[in-house]
């Protein structure tokens, strides 16, 4: 007997609900990109590796699936080097090529590679799948969907408050209200870095941090211990863990833990500018929270950085997040090229909409009626009324198989049933003759008798 066939861990199959809606979150999303203004592209599925290896730190490096060559790869390798089995002089050797991990960093290759068919600055979304070598958990995935937007060529804070109203925007169509959207600013984070003596690990540094509320206060010291950061250093964080209040309390605190460090104060008057804005343009269905935790480990980030958490109440990593980006293009040579974008995670977005019945009930109607096949006359008829139909945007079609008996009529009623068609149309002599449709409302039993243009209003 044939094994049954299955398929890798971290991917899914999607039946017709559940596209249809994934269909209205992506729907939803572009309708607000297109309103701010952003502009579509897609990108390859797979980028030379070079383009992705180094720009996501060491862990993210782990996570890129690499595309081994085509052809007789082994035979290029030589035999010290297949002998010593070292993954980093290997991997270079018999894959070229790798599945994009991000959206970010495939854009930034994008904008340099077509810099001079660009107007900026330049406004884009991109809605395409990623890849992540990740371990598949609830919520996480190895194959899914991100929904990016990025403005590069402007350096204004302008771009980030109106990040923030895009992502507002969002969450109140889907009527997704108490979305915590987290800001903090890479600068913040350096000017710590160098408060507590530890300039030259601002990577380790800000990567223990980002754990805090995944592995509590004492794990981040032991991390940032176990990284070289001193005691005494670790010892000048202690006020950071112990912030709380409002956004202006939190900063007010911050100004005085960074007040020897230009680059930190400079980073609390970035949020301080954003911070403001929002206040006077108020949000509708997000709130704003100050939170110098997050650090986000990606290398990339030089200024404002944001994370959105699911409402309280549901258990869900981030479902969002982005920031800003000043020498991104630089890594492949576009120098000063300023660029923030932000990010919707559409799988998680999708568990917290199905968690909190968020669904609106029309995202599933698909077939509106159902023409019943009582022979080729009465088929042909159907057909005849199931293309005006459609002309009017009225979903309709003709069961293929013919009505022989008692048997197929119960068949074609129950097909309507499980798919939840509301509505069938029965035609028979009678209805042939005197050029009319008798429609029956699926959930009442209902049964009338209509002419195409009445049969057209009642579907409307």
């Amino acid at each position: 007997m044939a094994q049954k066939p299955s398929i890798p861990k971290g991917t899914r199959d999607f039946n017709s609900e559940t596209v249809a809606k994934r269909n209205y979150i992506f729907d939803t999303i572009k309708k607000q990109f297109q309103v701010y203004g952003f502009q579509p592209i897609e990108t390859p599925s797979f980028e030379n590796s070079e383009t992705l290896m180094g720009k996501y730190g060491d862990e993210g490096d782990r996570l890129i699936f690499k595309i081994l060559n085509s052809g007789e790869y082994l035979k290029k390798i030589s035999d010290e080097d297949y002998a010593e089995r070292s993954e980093t002089k290997l991997t270079p050797k018999i894959s070229e090529k790798a599945l994009r991990y991000d959206l970010t960093v495939p854009f930034a290759r994008y904008v340099v590679q077509h810099q001079n068919e660009i107007e900026f600055p330049f406004k884009r979304y991109q809605i395409q799948p990623v890849w992540r070598a990740d371990r598949p958990q609830k919520g996480r995935f190895r194959e899914f969907y991100q929904c990016d937007a990025d403005v590069v060529g402007s350096t204004s804070l302008f771009q980030e408050v109106e990040f923030i109203q895009l992502y507002d925007a969002v969450f109140s169509a889907l009527q997704l209200k108490g979305a915590t959207l987290k800001i903090n600013n890479r600068k913040i984070l350096s000017g710590i870095a160098e408060v507590i003596g530890a300039q030259d690990k601002l990577i380790d540094f800000t990567v223990a941090l980002d754990k805090l509320d995944k592995i509590g206060e004492e794990k981040v010291k032991e991390e940032m211990l176990s990284k070289g950061i001193p005691d005494n250093g670790i010892a000048k964080l202690q006020p950071l863990f112990e912030l709380s209040g409002s956004f202006g309390a939190q900063i007010e605190s911050l100004k005085s833990i960074l007040i020897t460090s230009e680059i930190g104060l400079k980073g609390i008057e970035e949020l301080e500018f954003i911070n403001t804005a929002i206040s006077q343009l108020e949000l509708k269905s997000a709130i704003l929270q100050l939170d110098v935790t997050l650090a986000r480990g990606l290398n990339y980030y030089t200024g404002a950085i944001f994370e959105v958490s699911a409402p309280d109440g549901v258990k869900m990593g981030s479902i969002g997040g982005g920031g800003r980006y000043d020498d991104l293009t630089g890594i492949f040579g576009l120098q000063n090229m300023s660029g923030v974008g932000i990010s919707f995670g559409l799988d998680r977005i999708y568990l917290v909409l199905e968690e909190l019945n968020l669904f609106p009930e029309s995202v599933l109607e698909n077939t509106k009626v159902l023409f019943l096949n009582f022979g080729e006359q009465e088929a042909l008829y159907s057909l005849k009324a199931v293309s005006q139909l459609r002309e009017q945007s009225i979903n309709a079609e003709l069961f293929p198989d013919l009505i022989t008996s008692g048997k197929q009529m119960k068949k074609q009623m129950n097909y309507a049933n499980k798919r939840n068609i509301p509505f069938v149309v029965v035609i028979g002599d009678e209805e042939l003759k005197s050029k009319v449709y008798s429609l029956k409302d699926m959930s009442s039993g209902e049964q009338i008798t209509v002419s195409l243009q009445e049969l057209q209003e009642k579907l409307s």
